[in-house]
């Protein structure tokens, strides 16, 4: 009964932020459902460790699918100075993570993954694995797409003078049911064995976010997994955090707002400045670089990409895919290195 309530809950505030324009619904409604029974019900639900992995696998497959060869062959003779401005990109979130953990008197991974500008949902999702809160880290990721949110479309309108209509773009393939799950399947089986064969950190997400990818590249019939399915996996990572919520935590991320509002602005004017180098290492339009560069938010960058004038839509697509996906995969060796650093120190 209590999983029954809380679950219904949850889909009604996933359709309700949907109809608002809320960006990820489903993963805020779960976030924010848990989170209400966790500080208003004397009940201590957790969600089970299967399901939490499941919902881990689900969306590293569909990370994974959003690159592929024709993505990739987007970028042309911009590859290099795209990679060094994505590596660049990192650095200074990186910078912004042990900026916050000394301002605020956060613990480095959880400070670290707060600030990693990037693939909010799947930072969220192996937060709690590489040692850091996910509770914190799911306050600090969602404000930062937030503001990108709102920002982004503004920033379009000053420059072309039409920041189109926020819609969320699909860029992994599409297809039937069935083929959606299997490839799924597929891939969360095969990114498992990965995993457990290389002792993968994360390996529940990142095994079958690089055996997708991989499919991707080489060009296998992948279909991109059914958005039902996609949804509850949402749900069970907001779930996840939502649900481990206390009194406490909830007075710390109070507690940390102003300084990580102000470490997201830092990040945005930050990568905007990137992205005017690859206007002029690499003869990018300005409209273009701003949004291949932004610091998140990737649905409502491609949204603006996809209904501006003039924009190089594939390109920003092609951009924003590499830098989330180095950002993910960059995620367990920035655990390492600041479990180093806090050794050391």
């Amino acid at each position: 009964m209590r999983w029954t309530a809380l679950l219904a809950l949850t889909v009604a505030a996933a359709l309700a932020a949907d109809a608002l324009g809320v960006p990820s619904p489903a993963m805020l409604a779960g976030l924010g459902v848990g989170l209400l029974f966790a500080l208003r019900t004397p009940w201590a639900l957790d969600l089970p460790s299967p399901a939490v992995r499941g919902s881990q696998a689900v969306l590293g497959v569909s990370f994974g699918l959003l690159v592929d060869a024709d993505t990739l062959r987007e970028l042309g003779s911009t590859a290099l100075p795209v990679l060094v401005v994505s590596a660049a990109s990192l650095a200074v979130t990186v910078a912004a993570g042990v900026l916050m953990a000394r301002l605020t008197g956060l613990d480095r991974p959880t400070a670290a993954f707060g600030m990693i500008a990037g693939g909010a949902s799947g930072i969220v999702a192996m937060s709690r694995d590489l040692g850091a809160d996910e509770r914190l880290v799911s306050v600090m990721q969602y404000l930062r797409v937030l503001v990108i949110v709102v920002t982004v479309p503004v920033v379009a309108a000053v420059v072309v003078g039409d920041g189109g209509a926020l819609r969320a773009t699909a860029a992994a393939p599409s297809g039937s049911w069935a083929a959606g799950l299997l490839t799924l399947g597929a891939c969360v089986v095969a990114g498992a064995v990965v995993a457990r064969v290389t002792r993968l950190p994360a390996g529940s997400m990142l095994g079958p976010l690089l055996v997708a990818a991989a499919a991707g590249l080489v060009d296998l019939p992948v279909v991109a997994t059914p958005d039902v399915v996609l949804e509850a996996a949402f749900v069970g990572i907001g779930l996840m955090v939502g649900l481990r919520f206390t009194p406490s935590s909830v007075r710390r991320a109070v507690r940390i707002l102003p300084a990580t509002l102000v470490g997201i602005v830092g990040l945005i004017l930050a990568s905007a400045a990137l992205g005017m180098l690859l206007v002029a290492w690499a003869d990018v339009a300005t409209l273009d670089a701003y949004l291949a560069t932004t610091p998140g938010g990737l649905y409502a960058v491609l949204a603006v990409a996809g209904t501006a004038p003039g924009v190089d839509a594939p390109f920003v697509l092609a951009v924003q895919t590499l830098r989330l996906f180095l950002m993910l995969l960059a995620a367990p060796l920035l655990a390492r290195w600041v479990a180093g650093r806090t050794g050391d120190g």
